[in-house]
């Protein structure tokens, strides 16, 4: 199911971890989910504003270098940018939690240092 045809949520979901299969695609998505609010505060508490601008860079360059290097697909950003921006700290929180190797399973992603789910 391609991302533009996903209708809710619960759809997406499935997809989007499919399109993060491969776990060195997770990692980098980690260190841009890290990344993001470690700005942000800076930017807040130095009252750096143009740091602000620096956000969404911090938090979407690693995630993008890991989907054109590593995972070659086109990130579900582009077709569902706030879907993918939940997805990012759901899936940060589950590993966090260490519940998401259960969401992986779930939406049929093989448990591989390689995995491609199809």
């Amino acid at each position: 199911m391609a991302s533009n045809r996903c209708q809710t949520y619960s759809e997406f979901w499935p997809f989007y971890l499919r399109e993060h299969a491969v776990p060195a695609t997770r990692t980098w998505h980690f260190v841009g989910s890290t990344a993001a609010p470690v700005v942000l505060v800076w930017a807040l508490l130095t009252q750096t504003w143009w740091g602000l601008l620096l956000v969404p860079v911090a938090g979407y360059f690693f995630a993008w270098v890991a989907h054109a290097f590593v995972e070659r697909n086109r990130p579900a950003t582009f077709t569902h940018p706030w879907w993918s921006l939940i997805s990012d700290y759901r899936m940060f929180f589950l590993f966090l939690t260490g519940r998401l190797k259960d969401e992986l399973v779930r939406a049929g992603v093989e448990d591989h240092p390689h995995a491609r789910a199809t």
